[in-house]
């Protein structure tokens, strides 16, 4: 590519994780590992919450969103990232490169949405239980999932005409083993503040407020657990909410260490926060399904049952 020309380049060039490149082979087996991982404990999830109507209720409908989203997140990284570390298919078309960025933080986004709405659930599950499935009946559901990819969609959707009006006359390699937005932008010969700025305010405007509202859930949830009359009552209620703990930790520890790293953390080798990001793209993908599968008794006794139908 003509590094002085003022135009969209035709093709960007993804580096994978510069300064381990001696390394690629053996990265590459740990993250196609987790990948397999996550395509088959989401696709089991997914045919086990379909099949058993014992697990037709408001948390597993959440669970199956999750699912979804998790398969979509990891499935726009992880196989090109396996082709850069395995092949060196370095090369990514621009409008693919701005689709897989589009995608990138719309599920990243809608994965906290739902991670928000599940606490929701939790919330009502424990503070109203006789009220339930009352309150929590599909149409809403329906409606709450629509609302949060609506939400996600309208938030991230400018990400990609900020980044089609910008001109591109430097280098088209991409320092990452993905299309993330700011990776991108950092390759416009213009001023970049726009990008950053909205940049920041969806992280704010999604992300913040749903870990602030999630935290909220979770101190009335545990004012009314407090309220229960006998410890095993308190002690099931929390149980409950294991595995939503879980799945929570496991997405936004990783995101926010590496914002922080990102903002703050200008001595840390570059090969540490792309890690860092691999880390919160695929990890929750593979851990979700082990934890929720391992932690919630019906899933646990439906894969049990299922593995001794098929000795």
């Amino acid at each position: 590519m003509d590094n002085t020309s003022n135009i969209q380049p035709f093709v960007f060039i993804l580096l994978g994780i510069p300064g381990l490149e001696d390394h690629y082979s053996w990265i590459a087996l740990p993250f196609c590992f987790m990948y397999i991982i996550a395509l088959l404990g989401n696709c089991m999830l997914l045919f086990f919450i379909t099949v058993e109507p014992i697990l037709h209720q408001p948390m597993y409908y959440f669970l199956s969103m999750l699912c979804i989203i998790d398969l979509t997140l990891s499935s726009t990284t992880t196989p090109k990232t396996l082709l850069i570390l395995w092949f060196n298919s370095a090369e990514i078309y621009f409008e693919a490169c701005i689709t897989q960025m589009f995608f990138i933080h719309t599920f990243a986004a809608l994965e906290s949405t739902i991670l928000l709405a599940m606490a929701l659930d939790r919330y009502v599950a424990i503070c109203n239980p006789l009220r339930y499935t009352a309150i929590l009946t599909p149409p809403v559901i329906i409606k709450i999932g629509c609302a949060a990819f609506f939400r996600c969609v309208i938030s991230t959707s400018p990400l990609t005409y900020l980044l089609k009006r910008l001109p591109f006359c430097k280098s088209n390699v991409i320092y990452h083993s993905f299309c993330e937005h700011m990776a991108i932008a950092k390759l416009a010969c213009a001023d970049i503040t726009l990008n950053s700025l909205y940049g920041m305010i969806v992280a704010l405007s999604v992300v913040l407020v749903d870990v602030v509202l999630i935290l909220v859930s979770y101190l009335l949830i545990l004012r009314a657990v407090f309220c229960l009359p006998s410890r095993d009552a308190r002690l099931k209620a929390i149980g409950t909410c294991g595995s939503h703990i879980c799945a929570i930790l496991v997405f936004f520890v990783p995101v926010i260490i590496s914002t922080i790293l990102y903002r703050f953390g200008k001595n840390v080798p570059l090969h540490i926060h792309i890690l860092l990001v691999n880390c919160y793209m695929m990890a929750p993908p593979m851990v979700n399904p082990i934890v929720y599968g391992v932690k919630t008794r019906q899933i646990r006794e439906r894969v049990i049952k299922q593995f001794h139908r098929h000795p």
